[in-house]
């Protein structure tokens, strides 16, 4: 079953802004996310429900350019885009052929525990614990300051310096799991990539303008 409400938000989840210095944090979280500019890798994502059954599986590929620019493809099980231009956000449904568009604007102030334009230090939105975790990995757990968010917490790996998973728990009792592979920091990405054209034919929904 499609669910564009859980991948906009997951996709969102991936654009936190870059950690400050303000408090200590682990090394190894402060060296991926300072400076980080460009960041693209293959995903698979998994949601679950309070029971841990699988609720929803998909794959794709990735693309986010700070600030406010990314784009998701999800190529199974259904061809879907989700683009953020840094003015409007798109999603397209190739097997409806309908596309959404909708001012960021008004995303970033519907989720405000989840920010695209980095102008604010994660550890003034979150509480930020170091996890134990299995020999080779290192976690963080972050979990969000304010009331208004629908994530409880979010619980990063890493290997070595870089990010491979996010796990994201929200107040439906549900769990989302992104894994992270091919994850390549700060790329050269071609402006194209975050233009989005609806397609000839297809049901727009939202103002274009």
């Amino acid at each position: 079953m499609k669910n564009p409400g859980f991948l906009r938000l997951w996709v969102l989840l991936l654009l936190l802004p870059a950690a400050s210095h303000a408090t200590p944090t682990p090394s190894y979280f402060t060296a991926f996310f300072s400076g980080l500019l460009t960041l693209q890798a293959d995903f698979d994502q998994q949601v679950l429900d309070g029971n841990r059954q699988l609720l929803q599986s998909s794959q794709g590929h990735m693309w986010i350019k700070r600030p406010g620019r990314f784009r998701w493809d999800y190529e199974t099980p259904y061809r879907q885009q989700l683009v953020a231009d840094g003015e409007r956000l798109w999603s397209y449904d190739e097997d409806l052929e309908q596309v959404t568009v909708q001012p960021a604007a008004e995303v970033l102030t519907a989720t405000p525990a989840v920010l695209l334009s980095g102008d604010k230090p994660l550890e003034s939105l979150f509480r930020i614990e170091e996890a134990s975790a299995k020999a080779g990995e290192q976690q963080v757990m972050l979990i969000p300051k304010s009331d208004d968010s629908n994530i409880t917490r979010l619980l990063l790996h890493f290997s070595g310096n870089m990010l491979t998973r996010i796990d994201a728990e929200d107040s439906f009792g549900n769990t989302t799991l992104f894994s992270f592979t091919h994850l390549e920091r700060n790329p050269e990405l071609d402006e194209k990539i975050f233009t989005f054209t609806p397609p000839a034919g297809a049901d727009v929904v939202g103002n274009t303008r």
